[in-house]
């Protein structure tokens, strides 16, 4: 799917949702059906149970991840399921862009035990919950490993139909064993994986180095995504 459109940032004085929420701004378009298959996709899922903790990550930066959890949290709340979005690349923060809201606190702020989950949450629409990385913090692998973040997807397990994360990506180099920690970390605590591929950007190698990283902790990889696929070149 191609779902990635230039960014227009939200004018926080009015009630517009950014443009680049492409299931909001052409919810008729080849891109939105799209993602309501993946919707489909999870709602019928064999596995007992089904997966509701879901990581969303990718091999190498730039292939559309944060998109594919934007837009994929926003077809599960127009489907009437409650839903939240969790930022948490906490070294670079994104998700607050793509839907236009503050992110003057968050998931950071939930794991230093600043504020509670409920604290955080904000809604850009109708169903769907938000929580943002908040303040960048300077040891976020240290945060991923406390029992905190146990205790904060168990609460999120409870209060929501869904929910989604948004998490870095895994490869930080061409070695078989450079692989960042925090998506690792996360993927081990989450019900599934998905892993979001770019067509024109993703090297042939990668894909099979990303499932092995994965499957070192046992992570349940769900499905793949495949963005930017027109016009894509054969490898």
């Amino acid at each position: 799917m191609r779902s990635r459109r230039p960014w227009i940032r939200k004018n926080l004085a009015t009630d517009e949702l950014p443009r680049h929420l492409v299931t909001v701004e052409d919810p008729t378009g080849v891109a939105s059906e799209a993602y309501r298959a993946m919707r489909t996709n999870l709602f019928y899922t064999l596995a007992d149970p089904p997966p509701r903790v879901i990581v969303l990550t990718s091999p190498g930066p730039k292939e559309g991840k944060s998109s594919a959890c934007a837009n994929l949290g926003v077809v599960l709340a127009q489907a009437g399921k409650h839903t939240l979005v969790m930022d948490c690349h906490l070294r670079q923060a994104g998700l607050h862009k793509l839907f236009g809201v503050r992110n003057t606190r968050g998931i950071a702020n939930v794991l230093v035990s600043q504020h509670n989950l409920r604290e955080v949450l904000q809604e850009p629409l109708p169903n769907l919950k938000v929580a943002t990385t908040g303040p960048v913090p300077h040891n976020p692998t240290e945060l991923f490993s406390s029992t905190k973040l146990a205790e904060l997807l168990g609460q999120a397990r409870q209060e929501f139909d869904y929910v989604l994360i948004d998490a870095p990506h895994l490869l930080i180099d061409s070695s078989p064993v450079g692989h960042s920690a925090d998506p690792v970390i996360l993927a081990a605590q989450a019900d599934g994986v998905l892993l979001v591929l770019d067509a024109h950007s993703t090297r042939k190698e990668a894909l099979p180095q990303a499932m092995r990283t994965l499957k070192t902790v046992g992570a349940n990889v769900i499905g793949t995504v495949l963005n930017n696929v027109e016009g894509a070149r054969r490898r």
